[in-house]
């Protein structure tokens, strides 16, 4: 049954000192593959490094919303460069997040605007973040949706409409252990059905949104690749599907959109 955790964030520095043992645990759960998030020019050379290393890991290189004020020619250059990369899968994590406003929507904008621009150049699916900002991406996705070949929107959250947007344009959705937390995800578990199954992708985006359905003896446990299992448990049993046809299908959505060798 392997597994492609299609959102990791291993440059995270909580891995520093163990990545070895989590990539080990990762393989021994079943995800075999795994795309590690580049969320800056920094963090996606970090993230390439980490792919170039390691078995089974590949990456994405964009800039996040949040930093979308660093954006300028050397990082679009920067960026640029490392989407020539064979461990390069996608151009992200890129989009537009209005909850915070770390970066102003005017710069979010630009940066989005950027790095679509490169997903059209190279060819590349787009690895995409959207927070409270669901009509504006639609807008700009609807502009360009012409020019991109694939693109996730990754940790979906959103409500139904914004959901059945995405799908009118033919994109994939991924899902996190959000769904698995019924103080937020109750929504989500109910729109988790209305995903079409070719469209649906899994992911951890750990070491955030551990999943709270784990049982008693990993409460408390750092999210990592391994813990992927009980995300797919948590859809599967909403969609009232097997596990393992979950799985089948849902690695082999994976390994076509990012171009990966088969598990």
């Amino acid at each position: 049954m392997p597994l492609v955790d299609i959102g990791a964030n291993l440059t995270h520095e909580s891995y520093a000192s163990d990545i070895e043992g989590v990539l080990l645990r990762a393989r021994a759960a079943g995800v075999q593959q795994q795309i590690l998030t580049g969320t800056s020019l920094d963090g996606s050379r970090d993230a390439r490094g980490l792919a170039a290393r390691y078995h089974g890991l590949f990456s994405t290189a964009g800039v996040h919303p949040h930093d979308a004020s660093q954006w300028n020619r050397s990082v679009e250059s920067g960026i640029r460069e490392l989407l020539s990369q064979p461990e390069v899968v996608a151009v992200g994590e890129c989009g537009l997040d209005f909850n915070r406003n770390f970066s102003t929507p005017q710069e979010q904008t630009q940066a989005f605007e950027a790095q679509l621009t490169l997903a059209a150049e190279s060819g590349l699916p787009l690895f995409l973040h959207e927070r409270d900002a669901g009509r504006q991406m639609l807008e700009m996705l609807t502009h360009w949706r012409d020019d991109i070949s694939h693109a996730v929107v990754h940790c979906f959250t959103g409500e139904r409409d914004t959901l059945y947007g995405y799908l009118d344009l033919d994109l994939h959705i991924g899902l996190t252990g959000w769904l698995c937390d019924e103080r937020r995800g109750e929504h989500l578990r109910s729109l988790c059905r209305e995903i079409p199954l070719e469209r649906l992708m899994l992911e951890t985006d750990c070491p955030y949104l551990v999943p709270r359905n784990l049982p008693a003896k990993l409460k408390g446990r750092r999210h990592e690749p391994s813990l992927l299992v009980w995300i797919l448990a948590e859809v599967a049993a909403l969609r009232d599907m097997e596990i393992d046809e979950l799985a089948d299908v849902t690695t082999r959505t994976a390994t076509s959109f990012f171009r990966l060798p088969t598990c």
